[in-house]
């Protein structure tokens, strides 16, 4: 059994890691550079507990001391360590559960798609276990469109890559209908494709982003019209569009990602679940 000895010393250690993450925690984009009454204020230690802390947090390159009168601010391990957490933010990995639990809740096939320079690649698919069911299957799609998995992401692509890839669509794509479909979705985080891939199909797919806001993929229910009320459109888009949610707060994106393109010029223009969503 432990003595009370080492035990007290266990917590100490603990309490030092606490303070010491506390600190780290303090520095923000707002404040970077910060003299240490300046993270004093923040993280409410002693002077001489301040001081200790970041000697031994700079001896390992996570802060450094700089300037006169002396400033404070995170160093290159914080970036390091940032880097090995990037690393590891598998679109993949972190999206299967998600698009499990979301098979689960629909009953609907599910896939999963990211962005591949112009095109998407669906990574993971789980068919419906329905006996009347679609798929389109795992590996590369032609083009972004038509299907809503790929105007899902094209919505918010960088306005330069959107209007490269227009231009290497069909030219029997009506380029002004797509326009406005992206700028419906750019405002509504979502789309409804209706027989765009199968005939008599229903796709509903929302993007995700990664931590610098960027676009990454998409993820998508689709199914038999038959299957689809609008009400169960309506429903199923709010799963969809969480589930988009959730990958993208896996992937460390924090905030709302708002698209390039301008706001829709009519208020007549149709909506999502109001029409077929064709762009040919």
């Amino acid at each position: 059994m432990p003595r009370k000895g080492s035990r007290a010393k266990t917590m100490t250690s603990v309490r030092s890691v606490d303070r010491a993450i506390a600190i780290l925690q303090a520095f923000s984009a707002e404040a970077p550079s910060m003299s240490v009454i300046d993270i004093q204020e923040r993280v409410r230690l002693s002077r001489p507990t301040l001081y200790r802390l970041l000697e031994t947090l700079a001896a390992h390159g996570l802060v450094r001391a700089h300037g006169t009168p002396q400033r404070f601010s995170l160093d290159v391990g914080v970036g390091q360590l940032a880097q090995n957490w990037m690393a590891g933010l598998d679109p993949v990995a972190a999206g299967r559960p998600v698009a499990e639990r979301l098979h689960t809740e629909t009953r609907e096939s599910v896939g999963l798609f990211v962005i591949r320079g112009h095109r998407h690649v669906c990574v993971l698919e789980l068919p419906s276990p329905q006996v009347l069911s679609m798929a389109r299957g795992i590996g590369p799609m032609d083009c972004l469109v038509p299907g809503a998995s790929g105007k899902a992401i094209l919505a918010f692509m960088g306005q330069l890559e959107i209007e490269a890839i227009l231009r290497e669509l069909p030219k029997d794509i009506d380029r002004k209908t797509l326009r406005a479909q992206l700028i419906q979705i750019a405002e509504e985080g979502f789309w409804v494709s209706r027989a765009e891939i199968f005939d008599g199909g229903i796709g509903i797919a929302a993007p995700y982003f990664d931590h610098s806001k960027r676009v990454m993929g998409s993820i998508i229910v689709f199914g038999p019209a038959i299957r689809f009320s609008e009400e169960r459109i309506a429903s199923t888009t709010r799963l969809v569009v969480e589930a988009a949610a959730e990958l993208s707060v896996a992937l460390g994106h924090s905030s709302p990602r708002r698209a390039v393109l301008k706001p829709r010029p009519s208020k007549h223009a149709p909506s999502n679940n109001a029409r077929t969503a064709r762009a040919s």
